[in-house]
């Protein structure tokens, strides 16, 4: 089975190119199951109804989201009504949506997403550890699922480390999102789980984490904020991570890196 994660979608740029291509992507590449990380679609802060039915649409199997989850308040029923789209599971049970999701993946396959938010340099939130226990309590691999994917949406590496070893050999892939920064550590750990710490952002590279650089560089001179930022405008690098995985036991066997367009240069996992 061919597991596809799309780093975090940024504004316009990110998003345009991420929706003109997941159909390629998925049939030249032979992707089973796609997940997109979409919580800075929506110029940058959040996601809409109708984005995240434009993705759906397009082609993806699963939408998570991340610490901008709520930013678009008016479309918050939306993490009701799509069965594919989850947000962090150590947000507070008052929130709307799921921190999970159990999802066709091709033929009788099925695939177990499940995204928690880190803590460290983060806002206060609740332990990821037991919310990840949470979900995959009686859920084995491989039997109830026949892969497993953490999203670890999150800003220390050390942290989203700690928990792809915790987890190794409990689960497929543990991938790392947030950052905006795509990360050359992808492996398979000892146990069988696949680990990417920052599979990066699916935005304009020719900016700062991809906003518009003026902003940003000037409040680092100034100290002084500079006005509202804004999503970086030119050609979107697509950035994720492919992981091949046995449909036997569910165990991750190769994790490549993915980047295609914009200033970044290309690199793609074998075709099957």
């Amino acid at each position: 089975m061919r597991l596809g994660f799309l780093g975090d979608v940024m504004g316009r740029a990110g998003r345009n190119a991420v929706l003109d291509n997941i159909g390629h992507l998925k049939s030249s590449l032979g992707i089973d199951f796609l997940i997109i990380n979409v919580e800075n679609a929506a110029g940058g802060f959040g996601i809409t109804t109708a984005l995240v039915n434009d993705f759906m649409d397009a082609g993806a199997d699963c939408l998570t989201t991340g610490n901008h989850a709520f930013d678009q308040r008016d479309d918050l029923g939306v993490f009701e009504t799509e069965p594919a789209m989850i947000r962090p599971a150590n947000y507070p049970s008052s929130c709307p949506g799921r921190g999970a999701a159990l999802l066709a993946g091709g033929g009788e396959l099925q695939v177990l997403v499940v995204q928690v938010l880190g803590q460290r340099f983060m806002n206060p939130i609740d332990d990821p550890v037991s919310a990840i226990e949470r979900e995959l309590d009686g859920l084995v691999l491989g039997q109830d699922a026949d892969a497993i994917v953490i999203d670890v949406h999150a800003e220390a590496s050390s942290e989203k480390y700690a928990l792809g070893h915790y987890l190794d050999g409990r689960v497929t892939a543990v991938v790392g999102s947030h950052t905006h920064v795509p990360t050359a550590d992808f492996q398979v750990l000892p146990g069988g789980t696949a680990f990417h710490s920052d599979a990066g952002m699916c935005g304009d590279y020719d900016s700062v984490i991809g906003m518009e650089k003026a902003g940003p560089v000037e409040s680092m001179v100034s100290k002084m904020r500079s006005g509202r930022m804004v999503p970086a405008s030119g050609p979107a690098t697509i950035c994720g991570t492919v992981i091949d995985s046995d449909p036997k036991t569910g165990l991750a066997q190769a994790v490549y890196p993915l980047r295609l367009g914009g200033r970044l240069a290309e690199t793609l996992p074998p075709r099957r």
